[in-house]
């Protein structure tokens, strides 16, 4: 007989990791499939790997990651089920990913799928209701097993079939984090990632930018979604003017930079970098600079005169002189800020 073959649908989260663990140790087969987002599951510093990466490392099993940002991004801008509390399209996540991970079952032969949903945990997404709406709507009524919950939910065509030993599952329910610790304890896993999250959709700050990416912006790409994690935003007129926070945020910027954005720099001083990004107006141009100054030392030394900024699309060949910007002028500026618009002279 063929060893029995199974998909996780898996974030590299203790939650998954653990429903992965309670299949492996009935002597099935795991892969795990991950649905790479701009949203979700940023790289780790050491040696870039990401959560899912780590993970099934010490899991010792295979990972499959596919990238859909264009067709992820048409979801999240008009999702059946709705959004939480920000931008976060949970109930309609499930389903797209779990019907990219369908495709991936056939292609590997398959016998089921599992992911490490509790239920109760999420009140969007994990109540009874939800569960069985994104199974259904994903195409797997009654197939989808949920390891850590699986003795509270109805039998699974995989359990009824004898391919997964049903008394050997977890009945885990709430939001309460202790069962999978000691869960973890047991298996003898030590790293895992915080629970407390790492959706970006689910942050205020950052779905604001998102909001008004989408509102101006027809085609967003992964890279603008990207983006929006790193710098202050700001939206003058038809333009956005990014300004890093620090050192990294000013190499991300860079790195990050479009082909028709100018980026901007204080030659002599210690500041940010800032892209421009629309028509590049002579006002424009100089809003940028400004905001440059604004962020620099020169204005934190309180100076009042003009300063010179370099800018240009390649490289800094152009130069502006320009006064900072005051704090007022910023705030109301800033992405997300809810203030009268602001008539710049």
């Amino acid at each position: 007989m063929s060893r029995v073959k199974a998909v996780s649908l898996f974030s590299g989260g203790l939650d998954s990791i653990l429903a992965t663990q309670l299949v492996l140790s009935q002597g099935i087969e795991v892969i795990a499939f991950n649905v790479k987002t701009p949203f979700f599951g940023a790289p780790k510093k050491d040696g870039g790997l990401s959560e899912a990466e780590v993970a099934v490392r010490q899991l010792n099993i295979p990972l499959k990651v596919v990238a859909v940002d264009k067709e992820y991004i048409r979801m999240l801008r008009n999702p059946k089920h709705g959004y939480g509390r920000n931008i976060n399209p949970c109930i309609d996540c499930k389903i797209f990913i779990l019907k990219q991970a369908v495709k991936f079952a056939r292609e590997v032969g398959a016998d089921f799928l599992f992911t490490g949903e509790v239920l109760g945990e999420r009140p969007m997404s994990q109540h009874s209701p939800a569960l069985r709406t994104i199974e259904v709507e994903a195409g797997l009524k009654g197939k989808l097993l949920r390891p850590l919950s699986a003795k509270l939910l109805p039998e699974t065509v995989a359990e009824q079939r004898g391919l997964v030993d049903r008394s050997k599952l977890g009945a885990i329910s709430g939001r309460s984090r202790k069962p999978q610790f000691q869960l973890a304890k047991e298996f003898g896993i030590t790293t895992y990632p915080s629970p407390a999250g790492g959706c970006l959709l689910t942050c205020e700050e950052y779905s604001k930018k998102l909001c008004d990416l989408f509102e101006h912006k027809r085609n967003v790409s992964g890279s603008d979604a990207v983006l929006l994690r790193f710098g202050r935003h700001f939206r003058v007129g038809k333009n956005k003017i990014i300004v890093g926070r620090n050192e990294v945020e000013n190499s991300m910027l860079r790195s990050l930079k479009g082909k028709l954005d100018y980026y901007f720099e204080l030659p002599d001083v210690v500041g940010p970098i800032t892209l421009l990004q629309g028509v590049k107006t002579r006002e424009a141009i100089r809003m940028a600079a400004r905001f440059t100054v604004f962020y620099s030392d020169v204005n934190k030394q309180g100076k009042l005169e003009k300063v010179k900024v370099g800018y240009g699309r390649d490289t800094l060949d152009r130069v502006v002189r320009v006064v900072s910007l005051s704090r007022g002028e910023v705030d109301v500026l800033r992405v997300g800020e809810k203030k009268p618009a602001l008539v710049v002279e």
